[in-house]
């Protein structure tokens, strides 16, 4: 039976909403879900962490050609050697979409979870595209649903939710 897949992204240099991350890896561990990132530092290393000491599976997707690039809490590493090009991946192999603040490499996969209907839940207690996301109107199609989370335990009620 195929396992549910959340895909969390954010910055990979973030140095706030740490502990926030880890804890959604925490739940997605605890919830024998599939965690999947980008494989790299700062939110996706805090949620690995997360996941993997709830005993999870812990996929790391990363931009360059070398497994050594991923952070210790990936125990699947697909090195794709495609640079950013690799965030249409990690939005594809998601259920679920979780954005954690944010940059650049974070906005490319909201419009990729946007393009493909994905349903996003953006954390708006954390400082980046997961704030502001939410608050634009990407184009006149109807899209993704984008579901925004004050809190952590917003986070969970969400995932709950989507998951029926």
């Amino acid at each position: 039976m195929k396992k549910v897949q959340i895909t969390v992204i954010g910055s990979s240099d973030a140095r706030s909403s740490l502990n926030e991350a880890y804890l959604i890896g925490k739940y997605i561990g605890k919830n024998n879900y599939v965690l999947i990132t980008g494989g790299r530092g700062g939110i996706m290393e805090a949620v690995s962490k997360g996941a993997l000491e709830e005993g999870g599976i812990v996929i790391g997707i990363l931009p360059g050609d070398n497994i050594s690039g991923a952070n210790s809490y990936c125990n699947i590493v697909i090195p794709t050697g495609i640079g950013y090009a690799r965030n249409v991946i990690n939005i594809l192999s998601a259920d679920i979409v979780i954005a954690v603040g944010g940059k650049s490499g974070t906005l490319t996969e909201l419009a990729y979870a946007w393009q493909y209907n994905k349903p996003v839940i953006c954390c708006t207690f954390a400082e980046g595209w997961s704030k502001l996301f939410p608050q634009l109107e990407i184009d006149d199609r109807k899209g993704s649903v984008i579901y925004k989370a004050e809190s952590v335990g917003r986070v969970f009620k969400f995932i709950e939710e989507i998951m029926g």
